[in-house]
């Protein structure tokens, strides 16, 4: 995944722009950037890694050598970035938030035009580098970006910085959100809602799907209207948003507390306690507790001071052990319990599965597993979430293969979604034996968007059900 912000201000910008970024943390572990320009210093880059380091420890004792009154940052599981650009449109910085999944088709329309060369880094193409590439191809700025969300298949949102200002642009499809912010003397765009709220800033208000504008410290400017069509990711509530973030008016703490509130009342499970996986299944099993009026505890701590991000050894072998490594039990809480324990999802199970064992090795006398979303059948193919994976991957589809066979047809898999039909019931026993829990009951996928509280239609539930 990926988050960025941008800021233009009257003023020094690197500040905001530093906090702003830096805010946008939990989604992603790999690399991290700032651009800024001034008007008498022109554009400054800076970029590093943040697999084993925090964003602030890497950029703070830059802050003195990137001046300027606009800049835009990002953080990101994937590509570095933003990227400094020379070409017919001037000079100008980007950053983006996508899946492309048709890249090869577009270097292909590119190279063979003879206009552009890409830089390759282990094998795959800079994504960023190429949405400016497609933006090139056009006249102007505003028909490059509107080009660019056109031909992408997948997703994609951007924030462009130019010495006019910073153009800010949403997924054809809202898939991802951007968000406009305002103080006196300064406006900003973002990924994340909250990440401006205490640098002084106020919510202006989101862009809509395929929405184009362009801002300076003064104004906003709508350069391209929002079209009608909306397919916001829910696993942005369920998951990767963070709790005080806040997309098309739905806060994700909230949405959390009645998702887990719909499950506990379709529950009838007798547990001692409910519990969430630290820190992703918390407040999904808040709501469940509070629904169900059975008690909630945490039983396990998760080790922040060394631990405060998720990254992991690139070695398979050593990532379960770290995974477990952050987990603390207390035992007095887990003695002789029953516990009912909540997570956001279950993708391959590994995890899960390490979890539950270190429970009942650590005296717990029952482990039933409630995911707060419905079994993940398929991989998406709308943005970047590592958490969802490839359909390989899926401990859902591994459990349908050993069923099925190998040929699955969409039909078959249609059934497999239906929490009310016999295969659904066979494929959750599946899951439930091979990881150990003693009783294992997703959330309903018709319950979780009642959690979210949006129109279904806007709602995209790709990776739950197959639809579009």
């Amino acid at each position: 995944m990926s988050g960025f912000f941008g800021v233009a201000s009257k003023d020094n910008c690197i500040f905001d722009l530093y906090f702003g970024t830096d805010y946008h943390s939990h989604l992603g572990t790999r690399r991290a950037g700032m651009a800024v320009y001034g008007e008498d210093t022109g554009f400054s880059k800076s970029i590093h890694s943040i697999e084993n380091t925090p964003f602030r420890t890497k950029f703070d004792k830059e802050l003195n050598d990137l001046p300027g009154t606009m800049g835009i940052g990002c953080i990101s599981d994937y590509e570095a970035q933003p990227i400094l650009v020379r070409s017919h449109h001037g000079s100008f910085a980007i950053t983006t938030v996508s899946k492309i999944n048709n890249a090869d088709e577009l270097v292909r329309e590119i190279v063979d035009d003879g206009t552009h060369f890409f830089e390759m880094s282990n094998g795959e193409i800079n994504a960023t580098e190429l949405v400016a590439a497609l933006i090139n191809r056009k006249e102007n700025l505003i028909e490059g970006i509107r080009y660019a969300l056109d031909v992408v298949e997948g997703s994609l949102s951007m924030l462009v910085l130019t010495p006019k200002g910073i153009y800010a642009a949403r997924d054809k499809f809202g898939r991802t959100p951007v968000i406009l912010g305002k103080k006196d003397g300064a406006r900003c765009a973002c990924f994340e809602s909250y990440s401006y709220l205490n640098l002084g800033y106020i919510d202006d208000r989101e862009l809509g799907p395929g929405e184009i504008v362009v801002f300076d410290a003064d104004s906003v400017k709508t350069l391209v209207n929002p079209g009608k069509k909306m397919k916001v990711c829910t696993f942005l509530w369920v998951y990767y948003g963070y709790p005080s973030a806040v997309y098309e008016g739905v806060n994700v703490e909230e949405m959390r507390y009645h998702c887990g509130a719909n499950m506990a009342k379709r529950d009838n499970v007798k547990a001692d306690v409910v519990a969430g996986v630290p820190d992703s299944g918390t407040a999904h099993a808040v709501g469940y507790a509070n629904e169900s009026e059975i008690p909630f505890s945490r039983p396990f701590i998760k080790y922040t001071p060394t631990w405060p991000r998720s990254f992991m050894p690139t070695i398979q072998t050593k990532r379960n052990l770290i995974a477990r490594m952050k987990l603390l039990p207390v035992h007095q809480l887990i003695k002789d319990k029953s516990l009912l324990l909540i997570d956001d999802s279950i993708v391959r199970g590994t995890q899960l599965r390490e979890t539950t064992e270190f429970l009942y090795e650590s005296g717990a006398k029952e482990v039933h597993i409630r995911p707060a979303c419905p079994p993940l059948l398929y991989g998406c193919k709308y943005l970047n979430f590592s958490r969802s994976g490839s359909e390989m991957e899926l401990i859902t589809r591994a459990v349908i293969q050993e069923i099925e066979g190998d040929d699955v047809s969409d039909e078959v898999l249609k059934e497999y979604a239906d929490p009310d039909s016999e295969k659904y019931e066979q494929m959750v026993e599946g899951i439930r034996k091979k990881l150990n829990f003693t009783s294992l009951r997703f959330n309903r996928l018709d319950d979780m968007l009642d959690a979210v509280g949006l129109p279904a239609e806007n709602l995209c539930t790709y990776c739950w059900n197959g639809e579009e």
